[in-house]
């Protein structure tokens, strides 16, 4: 955010980061909602009054109720259907006219801190289903942005998604880039170290950069460190400012709300080395969160934010993570941010010793611990690790984590679950997994008992947009169409209840968030399209219309107007 951002408005900040993402979301043309007042900004007053009606309401609430009508008052639902009063002076009305409304998304487990503080207009790519569509979101993004600016993605999407089955999956060339951004050096890469490709621009930069970046005529820049790696800490040198990291945080907020997410729960990043080594997952862990926290002093955070606290300490003594634990607040903060656990590690790579020590020392502290799973056997050490620390201080009350966990089992399923934990699910496989590689178990999960929710993971290696998630949960397609789940899909409502309801647990903030309930927080979106008939392929393209937090409109897709 430049000069001119300092004089924006909160709703002017939305509508620009809004604009500028809006191609990248596969937009359909808007529909009305009808609205009693010509301003569909927030309710302001403390007294102020907004009541939704003529619309299907998922609450989500343990009777699966589906209500007409929804009143929201000082930023809380007030009052579900009937047990609406009748309305007063200033009271705003929205007919929704048959719209579907679900809770706000509950993100348990991303890197949207990560995502925030992308160097350069970074556009998700994850949406495109092809070669073309890549091409036309960077071409609208490119009118949005100052002229030269740099086009990046880094993770989130596969070439998979752009080329049709049956055909080998490919990058976009230098040519293709050329053509959607002709004065605006692009740079896209795949996952956590590439492959990455670039435009014309971007070849001579990277080749004139010192040291120099291998670029091929085709644009491509090979995975690694000394390729890919060099390319990605390159661009970090020279473009990141901090105002520019308080714009990318508004801009993955937004991009979150345009599809209902309005809680993400933050896991980190690798400590960044300032060195070739360093990749889409690396960034300083002591300042990654300021361009947000900055943000929420100045009331311009538009989502909730959740932090887990990252550590991979790899000396028995973990320095990091002693100090995190003796100068750290748990559970503090507010509404808007709050610290959540330690996670997505809680040490480094070594000796099952060291995880335990880990492990007991969060305990110790009190403090929730939230691990990852992706091999066949990891979740065996990390569960054990887990009932370690338990003798010596229980976590019952704690609400220990382990997350992926793409080849679980029942029997330790049941080991963690007698710890009061829980699986946090993703379907990251989406975008590259196999037959071999799939997972998570959802049907076996969900049958186990155990807490369960579910996340994005986005956006390194996966997308963060929830529909995606929901489509392979539900089907156990891939990005190519192809079964790699079979057996374990579970419904519809099953999966949005792991991202609404179910997941205010993880957070510890199921008395507050997650369903449409008197006296919870007032999230919500209404959808482009009723999640629960459309057809399988149609939930992918599921965005919302309208985003409120706390009762206030922080994502409107210009289908909010006024009445006659």
């Amino acid at each position: 955010m430049g000069e001119e951002g300092k004089h924006l408005s909160r709703r002017q900040l939305f509508a620009a980061g809004a604009a500028a993402l809006a191609t990248a979301l596969g937009r359909t043309a808007p529909l009305v909602i009808a609205s009693q007042v010509a301003d569909s900004g927030a309710p302001g007053g403390a007294d102020e009054e907004l009541v939704l009606v003529n619309g299907r309401i998922h609450t989500m609430d343990r009777n699966n109720t589906v209500a007409n009508t929804v009143t929201i008052r000082n930023g809380r639902f007030s009052a579900i259907d009937g047990a609406a009063r009748s309305p007063r002076a200033g009271t705003r009305v929205i007919d929704l006219r048959g719209r579907t409304v679900v809770p706000g998304i509950v993100d348990n487990h991303n890197h949207v801190v990560l995502m925030g503080n992308r160097p350069g207009y970074h556009t998700p790519l994850e949406n495109a289903s092809s070669i073309a569509d890549v091409q036309e979101m960077i071409a609208a993004r490119v009118k949005a942005v100052p002229p030269g600016a740099w086009i990046t993605t880094l993770g989130g999407f596969h070439r998979n998604q752009f080329v049709p089955p049956g055909q080998n999956p490919r990058l976009p060339a230098l040519v293709e880039l050329d053509a959607a951004a002709p004065r605006n050096p692009v740079y896209l890469s795949e996952s956590f170290m590439g492959p990455s490709t670039t435009n014309s621009l971007g070849k001579r930069f990277f080749e004139g950069h010192t040291p120099p970046v291998a670029v091929g005529d085709d644009g491509a820049i090979a995975a690694g460190a000394e390729a890919t790696g060099r390319a990605t800490l390159s661009l970090r040198q020279t473009l990141l400012t901090f105002d520019q990291r308080k714009r990318g945080a508004i801009d993955a907020m937004t991009y979150g709300l345009s599809l209902g997410v309005t809680t993400h729960l933050d896991q980190g990043a690798f400590q960044a080395a300032q060195t070739a080594t360093d990749g889409a997952a690396h960034e300083d862990n002591y300042t990654m969160h300021l361009p947000f926290l900055a943000l929420r002093d100045e009331n311009k955070l538009p989502a909730r934010l959740r932090i887990n606290f990252l550590h991979q300490d790899t000396t028995p003594d973990l320095p990091g993570l002693t100090e995190r634990l003796k100068h750290s607040f748990k559970f503090f903060g507010d509404d808007t941010v709050r610290t959540a656990g330690i996670g997505e590690f809680i040490a480094g790579p070594g000796a099952p010793s060291l995880f335990v020590e880990a492990a007991k020392r969060v305990a110790r502290a009190g403090w929730r611990a939230e691990v990852h799973s992706l091999s066949r056997t990891d979740f065996q050490q990390e569960i054990e690790g887990y009932e370690a620390a338990h003798a010596e201080a229980p976590v019952t009350g704690l609400r220990w984590v382990i997350a992926h966990v793409p080849f679980i089992t029942e029997p330790w399923l049941k080991r963690l679950n007698a710890l009061g934990g829980g699986v946090s699910l993703t379907g990251w496989r989406y975008l590259a997994g196999t037959p071999e590689q799939n997972g998570p178990p959802f049907r076996l999960i969900m049958n186990s008992g155990i807490q369960a929710g579910m996340s994005s993971d986005g956006m390194q290696i996966a997308p963060m947009n929830p529909w995606l998630h929901m489509y392979y949960a539900t089907t156990g397609l891939n990005a190519r169409q192809v079964l790699i789940n079979g057996g374990q899909q579970i419904t519809r409502r099953e999966v949005l209840k792991l991202y609404t309801s179910n997941n205010g647990w993880f957070i510890r903030e199921e008395h507050q968030l997650g369903t449409i309930e008197a006296g919870k927080l007032a999230d919500l979106a209404v959808l482009s399209d009723d999640y629960f008939t459309v057809p399988d392929e149609k939930l992918k393209t599921i965005r919302s219309v309208l985003t409120m937090v706390s009762g206030r409109i922080v994502h409107d897709a210009g289908v909010v107007q006024p009445s006659a």
